[in-house]
């Protein structure tokens, strides 16, 4: 008996649901495409019902039970045939399970890999468990089923659980680059790496599945890829090593240059003001130290270059002293008394006596000459006048004073 001859038969009712030994599916897809007028429709509270048509989503319907009519569900009207006089609604119906799947096992190689730390190609695995929920039953249908008849649980998240391995070779690779670990490391970053794998799953948000939780979860390697990270690692540590030694010998080295550096500054700035002070008494130094040797082993070229530098110093320091102003500061080999500026004259600016103050005849040779004790013409001694003082105070007396400038006593010619 046809459809036609089962509704003019004046059967108002039909059941539609998802049978008993297929509720463990994550999608069920509805045998029959001709759905009568007025049939009752059952979602379970698990799942919903996604209805197609001409492979486009017409409509999807909440769990609970529902007549199926167009007064009460509009979007029915896209589907009713006009062939069976209006009575027939043609549509493909999925069930689709929306309760999150716990405990799902997943395990396999991740792909080829390069190490960040050693830069080996090597292939993680990684086995666990996660779990798993359908946000968008309509995209999933779309993306997945393809509107084919949906195979059993098996098929169904094995093709899920390659999508999430994509993910998870990208989250895996950028973690340990940025923690700056190695591929065999990774295990101690379970933490970071279960919220980047929850996280950061494009391909399933494209077709309506979210990773809820991860699970236990290990990454591992073949024991020849193990051994070759094992030994990439030990050569990177010890280059690192070598790195740190020298860092450490580079600033101790740098300490001591500072510290020796500091030294010589507070030294030059206290003994001799500036380094050209000191240049300057290091000179002098050794030349007081040649002379006091008598130049043994040398003579006079042994000693000529701290000589020529102590005598030239000296000569320089004379010609200050005798400035017409004074001394000169800065003076090469003195240092400017406290509170005296360079280049100011110390004590009264007199000007230095010369031969035009004061003469005296030579008693030999008649010349006029600075007093002094010999003669600057002849070399003859000069005459010292005979001081002569007061028989009444004792105070000094001029050559020709007459009466004392102190008390006026008389002055007694000399015998």
């Amino acid at each position: 008996m046809g459809i036609m001859d089962f509704v003019k038969g004046g059967v108002r009712e039909m059941m539609i649901a998802r049978p008993d030994d297929k509720k463990q599916l994550i999608v069920y897809k509805h045998p029959d495409q001709n759905v009568p007028f007025w049939s009752q429709l059952t979602i379970d509270s698990d799942e919903c019902a996604v209805f197609f048509k001409d492979g486009t989503v017409v409509g999807v319907l909440p769990p609970g039970r529902h007549t199926l009519q167009t007064q009460n569900i509009p979007f029915l009207n896209q589907l009713v045939t006009q062939f069976t006089g209006g009575n027939v609604f043609i549509a493909e119906i999925f069930f689709v399970k929306t309760q999150p799947l716990f405990n799902v096992p997943f395990g396999g190689p991740i792909s080829d890999m390069v190490d960040p730390m050693t830069g080996e190609l090597v292939t993680p695995r990684m086995f666990g468990v996660f779990s798993v929920q359908v946000v968008d039953p309509a995209r999933f249908v779309v993306g997945y089923v393809g509107q084919a008849a949906a195979g059993d649980n098996d098929t169904v998240l094995g093709w899920v659980k390659g999508l999430f391995f994509r993910g998870v070779k990208t989250v895996i690779g950028e973690l340990c680059e940025a923690e700056g670990k190695s591929l065999l490391q990774a295990t101690a970053l379970r933490d970071a790496l279960a919220q980047k794998f929850v996280s950061r799953a494009p391909d399933l948000q494209d077709i309506g599945i979210r990773v809820l939780k991860m699970g236990d979860f290990d990454i591992n390697f073949s024991p020849e890829d193990r051994q070759r990270l094992v030994a990439a690692q030990a050569e990177v540590a010890k280059a690192n090593r070598g790195v740190q030694v020298a860092k450490a010998a580079a600033a101790a080295k740098q300490f001591e240059l500072d510290q020796q550096f500091n030294q010589d500054n507070r030294y030059v700035q206290n003994l001799a003001g500036n380094w050209q002070n000191y240049a300057a008494g290091e000179a002098i130094r050794g030349a007081g130290q040649g002379m006091a040797k008598g130049g043994e082993g040398a003579g006079v070229v042994g000693m000529g270059a701290q000589m020529a530098v102590g005598v030239g110093m000296g000569g320089m320091m004379q010609q200050n002293m005798m400035h017409p102003q004074g001394p000169q500061f800065p003076v090469p080999g003195m240092v400017a008394p406290q509170g005296q500026q360079p280049g100011v004259p110390v004590g009264p600016q007199a000007a230095v006596p010369t031969a035009a103050a004061g003469t005296a005849t030579c008693p030999k040779c008649a010349a006029k000459v600075v007093p002094g004790k010999f003669c600057a013409e002849c070399g003859a001694p000069m005459a010292v006048p005979q001081k002569r003082f007061c028989v009444g105070c004792g105070a000094e007396l001029s050559g020709t004073a007459k009466f004392c400038a102190n008390c006026g006593t008389p002055n007694q010619p000399p015998a």
